[in-house]
């Protein structure tokens, strides 16, 4: 069952029982008097985590690191004088750029990627680099400048990917959970967030076709309606990193429960009159998305609202410190977008569009 929740500014969708999400007296103090940098903290993530860390803590420091000076500029009209947030131009392929970037840091949101599915398949090499590479880089700077905690996001293509960007982010995952054995006495702890479609953010669905409707065309591309995806809102992304923070230990996918939606029930909701037209599957998407796959189910533990996949190596998905009071999936789940039990609806989404686009 879901809920439309008015916050301040923005509209969530959440679940009735999102109970353990929602932050914790003990949470609300967490990222206080703390720095924390932001790769690729200029995306639709960043921006967001930026503004609703500043409304909701009081960091010592937030710190933008990202490679695209004129995002930067742009962004920081929007702070003025706050002496709170810093803007650093770098790249996470230069690990020397990251390893000056963290000076004084505690904590570390890493959000950069190359993540656009055609783009990845035709520049396989750059998608590497990035998403691989960099990685290594974030893992190595954060151990060498004893980082205390780093939250890593990734996507649901990540599980039993098809596509480059899926494998690479595939990579980047588990490079991070190994990253807390790597790390060996030096007590950086490194977790993932894994996230569906993020309703609104650069590159995604809703905005573009809602720029088709802008722009006066009258027929909205679909590429197959069968198609189904996870939907997610910023909000709850950045909520989701707020709470791994909070509750992790160290090699910990988190998996937040979120609806699913089918693609003609999308474009219905950006316009009701619009043409749908089918125009076939882009090289290296799935007809459905899947966030925990069956082979992942012997790591699973399951909450109230969330799951968390556990590392399978060092024995550590027997870890109660990182069980807590969750239950073990059965031994053939899989949690795809297409067997989901929860499904956003035309009416939600439409009110959720009014809202915030």
């Amino acid at each position: 069952m879901l809920t439309l929740v008015i916050t301040q500014q923005k509209t969530l969708i959440l679940n009735t029982t999102d109970k353990n999400l929602m932050i914790h007296e003990r949470e609300m103090k967490l990222l206080n008097d703390k720095t924390i940098l932001i790769t690729g903290g200029t995306g639709s993530f960043g921006k967001k985590f930026v503004q609703m860390t500043f409304e909701r803590y009081n960091p010592k420091k937030l710190i933008i690191f990202s490679r695209d000076e004129m995002k930067q500029w742009e962004m920081a009209k929007n702070y003025g004088h706050n002496d709170k947030i810093r803007f650093f131009i770098g790249d996470v392929r230069d690990k020397d750029r990251l390893f000056r970037a963290l000076d004084g840091v505690d904590f570390v949101v890493h959000a950069a990627a190359t993540k656009i599915v055609p783009t990845a398949e035709y520049n396989p090499f750059e998608c590497v680099k990035t998403n691989v590479m960099g990685a290594m880089n974030v893992i190595d700077a954060c151990i060498d400048k004893g980082i205390k905690k780093v939250v890593a996001l990734s996507t649901d293509k990540a599980s039993s990917p098809i596509n480059l960007y899926g494998a690479t982010k595939l990579t980047s995952d588990k490079l991070f959970v190994s990253g807390n054995a790597y790390s060996g006495e030096h007590g950086t702890q490194f977790s993932v967030v894994r996230y569906g479609n993020v309703m609104g953010s650069r590159g995604s669905v809703i905005p573009f076709f809602r720029s088709l409707i802008d722009q006066g065309d009258s027929e909205l591309p679909i590429t197959d309606s069968r198609m189904t995806r996870f939907m997610i809102t910023l909000e709850q992304g950045v909520e989701l990193v707020w709470h791994t923070f909070h509750d992790m230990v160290g090699g910990e996918i988190y998996v937040k429960k979120i609806p699913s939606m089918n693609i003609i029930d999308i474009a219905e909701a950006v316009s009701k009159f619009a043409k749908k037209s089918e125009v076939g599957i882009r090289p290296g998407e799935k007809l459905h998305e899947q966030m925990i796959g069956i082979e992942d189910s012997p790591f699973t533990v399951e909450y109230d609202n969330h799951f968390k996949i556990l590392p399978m190596i060092n024995n550590w998905f027997n870890s109660s410190d990182r069980i807590k009071d969750g239950v073990r999936v059965r031994p053939d789940f899989c949690y795809s977008s297409e067997n989901n039990s929860e499904w956003m609806t035309v009416k939600e989404l439409k009110f959720w569009i009014s809202q915030n686009l």
